[in-house]
């Protein structure tokens, strides 16, 4: 049975560093995916998550956007009340269908309940990044990797 491990970073330079270590661990992009606020374009061009930076992965780098998989299943998503996200992985989809039912509602799916999917709603909608990993492998390996490379609010499901 899959287990949901998910983790709330600051950056998204955290975040990909975070993916990248998974990845080194064995996880695939089938079990890996990054939920982010897209900017307007006025922002840091550091911190910025734009369409087209995750599509030429330049400034989402190479940890994510250089990843077949992940950009595969990459999508731009309006969410009732939190605004333009990206969603990249296959929880990409699951947020494309269940869009009336916001962020949360998406997560329900993962097994996360609604009363922490909507605090993770309110953490993306401030600018932080989810990274989720839906795996039947080791999820308290996920788990270490997500807080080794700074992830807040890491949790098991």
């Amino acid at each position: 049975m899959a287990k949901t491990v998910i983790g709330v970073f600051r950056s998204k330079g955290q975040a990909e560093k975070a993916v990248a270590a998974l990845r080194n661990k064995g996880f695939s992009d089938q079990e890996i995916s990054i939920v982010a606020k897209k900017d307007d374009g006025k922002g840091d061009p550091d911190t910025r998550l734009t369409n087209q930076n995750v599509v030429d992965g330049t400034s989402w780098g190479a940890g994510i956007g250089g990843a077949a998989g992940l950009l595969a299943s990459a999508g731009a998503l309006a969410i009732p009340g939190i605004g333009p996200l990206l969603a990249l992985g296959p929880l990409a989809a699951t947020l494309g269908g269940a869009a009336a039912g916001g962020l949360a509602g998406g997560l329900v799916d993962y097994g996360i309940p609604e009363t922490e999917g909507r605090e993770y709603e309110e953490r993306v909608k401030q600018g932080d990044v989810l990274v989720v990993i839906s795996t039947d492998k080791e999820a308290k390996k996920a788990a270490q990797i997500l807080r080794e490379h700074g992830a807040e609010d890491v949790r098991e499901h």
